[in-house]
């Protein structure tokens, strides 16, 4: 049996989260395919797209012995037993909802909130968050090196702004994981060859500029 511990293992371990957000859920396999190949390990199905509970529930039967798969953008407690009960192992959230928070520790999987602020921050850990999703993260790796001070104890995911060309930064800032959104995944009409290759290609990229990055 699957254990939160086990689960957050996971995550601190390969740290690059991939974010399918709005692919049509008949893609949803090969995508998932084409990212494991590249090294991608840790996968997240947006609420926001269409059908994605049971897009969880069937890549979490297909592929997941190979992937972790959770559910994003869960913006209340609803939303994640739902989210669980078809087979998601960590919930994301956009915010901060202390409910989804208790909920989601209840049912037996990782809770990552967002929070922004070092006040909003401390007070999910502080419910219960086993790591902290900083969204938006476009205002660069500086800021979570700023927050690592006050808070080393609190794993932090920067989300929302991490691209090829600063993931390393964050790494360095003292980032515990990455949510990586638009930069890695782009919704396309016609999943070809030719794209799952690319996205093949872009997922080694990211996880090879990982490697070699120095933590803080």
């Amino acid at each position: 049996m699957t254990t939160a511990s086990s689960t957050l293992d996971s995550i601190l371990q390969h740290r690059i989260v991939a974010i399918l957000r709005g692919c049509d859920p008949e893609h949803i396999g090969a995508i998932a395919g084409a990212l494991y190949a590249g090294g991608i390990r840790l996968l997240e199905i947006t609420l926001n797209s269409p059908d994605a509970f049971p897009a969880i529930e069937r890549l979490s039967a297909s592929m997941g012995d190979r992937l972790v798969i959770g559910a994003g953008t869960v913006l209340d407690a609803a939303g994640a037993v739902s989210a669980i009960a078809a087979g998601a192992r960590f919930i994301l959230s956009p915010s901060l909802d202390i409910p989804t928070i208790r909920r989601t520790l209840d049912l037996g999987a990782v809770s990552i909130p967002g929070a922004f602020t070092a006040t909003e921050i401390l007070s999910a850990y502080r419910n219960g968050a086993h790591m902290v999703k900083v969204f938006p993260a476009s205002v660069g790796p500086d800021y979570i090196r700023d927050l690592r001070g006050p808070f080393p104890q609190i794993p932090l995911m920067p989300t929302g702004g991490v691209h090829i060309g600063n993931i390393k930064k964050f790494q360095e800032a003292g980032a515990a994981a990455f949510g990586i959104g638009s930069a890695l995944v782009t919704p396309v009409d016609n999943v070809t060859g030719d794209y799952l290759q690319d996205l093949t290609a872009r997922a080694a990229l990211f996880v090879e500029t990982l490697k070699s990055a120095k933590s803080c």
